[in-house]
């Protein structure tokens, strides 16, 4: 079974950048569809971004399109989130969950994941 760590949260001020990884233990990443959800202070845990095995679909959630890139590099075992135009609103705990059937493509719902890490968090700055 797959285990997933995330890393690379912190604290930026609004407008910058920072980047999340997500890198697997037990299991090859490359084998797996992954995507990214998020849950604010208050708020409901909501989908940021998911990729393919192959990498060649994305999908993004309305919120973060032009400002998130989702990218992962196989070799490396490791699906990153670049975060740019940072706003207060994105501050969160950011989790990586995978999925080993492929075939449904870069979808957003979490219950397609089922697999989860334990969360890395960002703060952003006003």
């Amino acid at each position: 079974q797959v285990q997933l760590v995330e890393s690379g949260g912190g604290l930026v001020q609004a407008g910058g950048s920072l980047s999340v990884s997500c890198a697997a233990s037990g299991g090859t990443l490359s084998s797996y569809g992954v995507a990214w959800f998020r849950q604010g202070p208050g708020k409901e845990r909501e989908s940021v971004a998911a990729i393919t095995v192959n990498g060649r679909s994305t999908n993004y959630a309305d919120s973060v399109k032009g400002r998130f890139t989702i990218s992962r590099d196989n070799a490396k075992n490791t699906v990153s989130l670049q975060m740019n135009s940072l706003k207060p609103e994105d501050t969160a705990v950011y989790y990586c969950a995978a999925t080993p059937y492929a075939f449904i493509g870069p979808v957003l719902q979490s219950t397609s994941y089922p697999y989860w890490g334990q969360g890395t968090r960002v703060t952003v700055s006003s």
